[in-house]
């Protein structure tokens, strides 16, 4: 049990862990087969696209046809033309072309935008902002309401938070944006949206692969950095995930066979509150603000060295709601934000409360 006597199960869980905290520190046994396989491909530059190498909101003007876009419904839906404008450091106006298209599910059918798949072309995107960006998705407005901005400034603001306490997650970036027709030229409306990193740069990144087969188990991955998922997960109360269908996951695969969890899509979440977020009926409860603990059972030995994390990263956490992002939300929603963080830290204060409210619902 955590709190007790640490097993050998439990010790290889915190290393494994801290391998991913601090990649040098791991053991060779940990790297071995990377570094076989590195030094067979040669040396391997991973993707460091200029968009991610600053977190200060970018302004752009993203021009399209606005009446189509919102009509595409559906899982295929055709790829459509589009530019992005923005003034560089020098002053100089830049206009890279590329294509987008809709995504989603829920979101086509109950947003008044829809959230969108980028496409640059690579010698277009050439020497800009926007090169080597490969699809990224863009998270939009769901309505032209000042509240609904705040959804997207507040799930900008999680996927920062997961950036502090590991490297296997997605790396964000801020934009304003005006929408603006590509028909007429006039801007419908002006609104914060973030580009997320693509997933391939991601695993690129880390090193690794793309897991695309469903079905993965608690014995299928590694227990540090799924503890590490599953804290995160419960401290901004996101049940909307589910690693077995790939749910709102990415799965990893390292040289060594390895699998690590990264998840996103982070606006049903508990702390964000919004109007339209609910919890499967099958879950033991009604409201997206109370916490439920989905973590494997098998895992519990590898949760101490996470818990240990979140409070030596509690600052640095809190920071990211006094900075030039954090500012941007309101004072009402950065003291109920950190007040409901502060709630996590009383759950995990003891070893008692940890196996009251968390390890109580645990999955088997």
């Amino acid at each position: 049990m955590i709190g007790g006597v640490a097993s050998r199960r439990a010790r290889w869980a915190a290393l494994t862990l801290a391998c991913w905290l601090c990649a040098p520190l791991c053991p060779v046994s940990v790297r071995a087969q990377g570094a076989v396989a590195d030094s067979q491909a040669g040396p391997r530059k991973p993707p460091n696209p200029r968009l991610f190498r600053s977190e200060e909101p970018l302004s752009v003007t993203l021009s399209l046809n606005l009446r189509q876009i919102k009509r595409d419904k559906g899982n295929d839906t055709p790829w459509r033309n589009a530019t992005i404008r923005y003034v560089d450091a020098g002053g100089k106006p830049v206009e890279v072309p590329l294509r987008v298209r809709t995504r989603g599910v829920w979101r086509l059918n109950h947003c008044d935008f829809p959230p969108l798949r980028l496409r640059f072309g690579d010698k277009a995107a050439d020497g800009t902002l926007f090169a080597n960006l490969e699809r990224p998705k863009l998270v939009t407005y769901c309505r032209n309401a000042d509240n609904y901005e705040s959804y997207v400034l507040q799930e900008a603001q999680l996927y920062r938070i997961l950036r502090v306490l590991t490297d296997a997650s997605f790396k964000v970036r801020l934009l304003r944006i005006a929408y603006a027709d590509s028909a007429s030229g006039k801007v419908e409306t002006t609104r914060y949206s973030f580009i997320i990193e693509d997933p391939d740069h991601l695993a690129e990144r880390l090193g690794g692969k793309i897991f695309d087969r469903q079905g993965a188990t608690a014995d299928d991955l590694m227990p540090g950095p799924t503890a590490l998922m599953h804290t995160f997960l419960y401290f901004i109360a996101n049940t909307d995930i589910a690693v077995r269908t790939l749910h709102n996951v990415e799965i990893i695969t390292m040289p060594d066979g390895q699998n690590v969890p990264v998840p996103y899509d982070f606006d049903m979440s508990g702390v964000i509150n919004a109007a339209y977020a609910g919890v499967d009926p099958k879950l033991p409860i009604k409201n997206v603000r109370i916490r439920l603990f989905r973590g494997f059972c098998d895992h519990e030995p590898a949760y101490a060295t996470a818990f240990d994390l979140f409070r030596e990263r509690r600052p640095a956490i809190e920071a990211l709601y006094s900075d030039a992002v954090g500012q941007l939300l309101s004072p009402t929603t950065v003291r109920s934000t950190l007040k409901y963080f502060g709630e996590f830290y009383e759950d995990i204060a003891t070893p008692e409360s940890v196996r009251k409210r968390l390890f109580a619902d645990c999955v088997k």
